[in-house]
């Protein structure tokens, strides 16, 4: 059966899906990187962020459809609904935090929630990259292999900025129970962020040691 499938054409448009949502993650990063600038720029960002994840759900909504329509799929099936799950999962984080930061009133952020900005951003650029390697996986492979040990690395990075901010958080909000209240749910929020992309990345991986 599979000598026959490899005789058929496939449907290669997920790869062009893929990449366009990873897309719109990098520009939910920028945005959130944005945001966490504080002042007069959080109301802006946060709706960016909300168009972006809105035209990631379209994205996302229009690969499952066509799983079910394509006969013969790049890869399986389930690996497809995975990989384009954890991506919308990426972008709904940034949307949770950006409504937490809302619902809060929040207009300051602290150094290290800004890093964790830049390695959601540096993150998103990683995942970018994947996707448009992903259509080669064989020729691609080390280089797949490599980001998805970046992310893992920068994931790694992004708990000790969450410890360290914490600490911070704890020591300045000493007497504003309110403020370490909110400060430590972004935080949380933010370190997801960095998660949601190494679940993309270890879903890269399992594709890779199940296809190749």
């Amino acid at each position: 059966m599979r000598w026959f499938q490899a005789l058929l054409p496939r449907e290669e448009s997920f790869f062009d899906q893929f990449e366009a949502h990873a897309r719109l993650l990098v520009k939910g990063a920028e945005a959130l990187r944005e945001l966490l600038n504080g002042g007069g720029a959080v109301t802006a960002a946060c709706a960016e962020i909300v168009r972006q994840e809105e035209a990631a759900d379209e994205i996302t909504r229009a690969v499952f459809l066509a799983v079910r329509r394509t006969f013969v799929t790049p890869f399986d099936r389930s690996d497809i609904r995975d990989l384009i799950t954890a991506l919308d999962d990426a972008i709904d984080q940034m949307r949770k935090t950006a409504k937490s930061i809302t619902l809060f009133g929040m207009l300051e952020f602290g150094p290290e929630m800004r890093e964790l900005g830049d390695l959601a951003i540096q993150a998103a650029y990683l995942t970018l990259e994947a996707t448009q390697l992903l259509r080669n996986m064989s020729r691609n492979a080390g280089r797949l292999n490599a980001i998805a040990e970046a992310v893992t690395r920068i994931e790694s990075r992004s708990d000790e900025i969450y410890d360290e901010g914490m600490k911070t958080l704890f020591a300045a909000s000493q007497d504003r129970p309110m403020d370490f209240i909110a400060g430590a749910e972004v935080f949380d929020h933010l370190e997801k962020v960095i998660d949601r992309f190494e679940d993309v990345a270890n879903g890269v991986s399992g594709i890779l040691i199940e296809h190749l």
